[in-house]
């Protein structure tokens, strides 16, 4: 079919018409957003990243002014309230999560004079009541790893209490002995203070002692159990949410976790935990 000159025109002028529209439309919607482009990139950005890690940054934030600190004379504590977001109870750091962020001094990496520790166990003997030693955890006062192996048990293992002491059948493929680790954690504890949850029972299953004027238990200072247990034992992980805001063994139980949570609940109180000390012991 042909179209006459007539028709030819007016379809050209409508067609001409509607790209016009179409033009200035375009033209009002990249307007718009030129215009929401230019008023986001007046607002201060914020960095994104996990909360964890957030609080890790902080955690070491705090730590890197300590030796400043300690040549001005002034104590150093960790204060939890700087690493919490929102208000919310956070996870404690994990295992090796603090390795992932830089360190400025080095020496926050050195055993130094105070060490926390933390075992866990599995069960022997007749239907696996009784505790043996399965793994040892020792951090220093900057939560940096110092110790941490599986141990092999000298009896044999009748219930291995997974589900709270993370420990599996597979771990004893690379497990050192209960004399190696004996001896390994004697020259760590020597001179040194010990920090921890119930020290007796983890002492107990290395079969060693240690000076009580050099010990720092959580579960038996005092003031937190008159705060946080009637005067009875608090747990680790109700001291832990209570005086730290951070959640800790939500599933199965990490010693490296356990014995940083016991360091940063002494440092938290450390002036309170050294006062009564020196009425003790002096």
């Amino acid at each position: 079919m042909v179209l006459s000159s007539n028709w030819q025109a007016l379809l050209a002028s409508e067609a001409g018409s509607t790209s016009v529209k179409k033009t200035k439309q375009s033209n009002k919607k990249s307007n718009k957003i030129d215009k929401a482009s230019s008023s986001q990139d007046l607002r201060p950005r914020r960095k994104t990243g996990s909360k964890i890690m957030d609080m890790v940054y902080n955690m070491n934030k705090e730590i890197s002014k300590n030796e400043k600190n300690k040549l001005e004379g002034i104590l150093f504590e960790f204060n939890p309230a700087k690493a919490k977001t929102d208000n919310k109870v956070e996870k404690l750091v994990h295992v090796d999560a603090l390795e992932d962020v830089p360190v400025r001094n080095n020496k926050s990496k050195e055993i130094g004079k105070y060490i926390a520790m933390d075992c866990e166990f599995v069960g022997v003997g007749p239907e696996g009541k009784e505790s043996a030693l399965a793994r040892i955890s020792i951090v220093n006062y900057f939560g940096h790893v110092v110790l941490d192996e599986f141990v092999r048990p000298r009896e044999k293992v009748v219930e291995w209490r997974t589900w709270v002491s993370g420990v599996k059948p597979e771990h004893m493929k690379d497990a050192i002995t209960f004399k190696d680790a004996q001896k390994r954690t004697a020259d760590i504890l020597e001179g040194r203070f010990l920090v921890g949850h119930a020290l007796k029972h983890d002492l107990e299953a290395l079969m060693l002692s240690h000076p009580k004027s050099m010990l720092r238990d959580t579960s038996r200072h005092l003031p937190f159990r008159q705060a946080y247990a009637k005067g009875k034992t608090p747990s680790l992980k109700k001291l832990t949410r209570e005086v730290l805001k951070i959640a800790i063994q939500e599933g199965e139980h990490s010693s490296v976790e356990d014995a940083r949570a016991t360091m940063l609940l002494y440092k938290k109180e450390k002036a309170e935990f050294e006062k009564i000390h020196r009425r003790t012991f002096n």
